[in-house]
């Protein structure tokens, strides 16, 4: 997607350790008018995938799924909390996920009210990089006995694991804007 490889260029910081900080469009300040144009890339990759629930991962996932969700026909956008706060009342599906960006391991929790084996989900998030999040968001759709239509990440970074790992599992990914290097504060992008 031309449009977010454009803006990730011209907006994006590249910080030591491998972080990209697009914070000032995308998971901090958001261009709405931005997340409009992924939403309607991401009806485009999985238009012929039958999805009645978008599930993504509090917190930076949630608008970008929201805008999506619009052009799903305004299907529900259910979203794992990552602390079990006490309005979440029932049962819940939980799954541990390690974060690489904030170093450190949390319990996401989803209420089973929201998930279950009739739900054909469409996962989206905005990074993919080792994977540990998705790994647990797979978790949980599988404890719901749910079924992956697909996978829609906003910027995969292809020089780690994360996305060849799912790809070899069967999953079908979909990332709009693969970075495949950042060496030197330089972004290369793959084709």
């Amino acid at each position: 997607m031309d449009l977010l490889k454009k803006r990730i260029i011209e907006d994006g910081i590249v910080r030591e350790g491998n972080i990209l900080k697009v914070d000032n469009f995308l998971n901090h300040q958001i261009d709405v008018q931005l997340l409009n144009e992924i939403g309607k890339e991401f009806k485009k990759l999985f238009a012929e995938k039958e999805i009645n629930k978008i599930l993504t991962i509090e917190a930076s996932g949630i608008a970008i799924a929201s805008v999506a969700a619009q052009y799903f026909d305004n299907i529900p956008v259910v979203f794992a909390k990552k602390a079990k706060s006490k309005n979440i009342d029932g049962d819940v599906y939980t799954s541990s996920v390690n974060s690489f960006t904030y170093g450190k391991e949390y319990t996401i929790t989803v209420s089973k009210k929201y998930l279950n084996e009739n739900d054909k989900v469409l996962i989206i998030d905005d990074f993919l990089a080792v994977g540990k999040a998705m790994d647990g968001l797979l978790d949980v759709v599988s404890q719901a006995g749910a079924q992956v239509s697909g996978i829609g990440i906003v910027i995969e970074k292809g020089f780690q694991p994360g996305g060849e790992r799912l790809r070899e599992k069967g999953y079908n990914l979909q990332s709009l804007a693969i970075v495949d290097s950042m060496e030197n504060c330089a972004i290369k992008f793959r084709d």
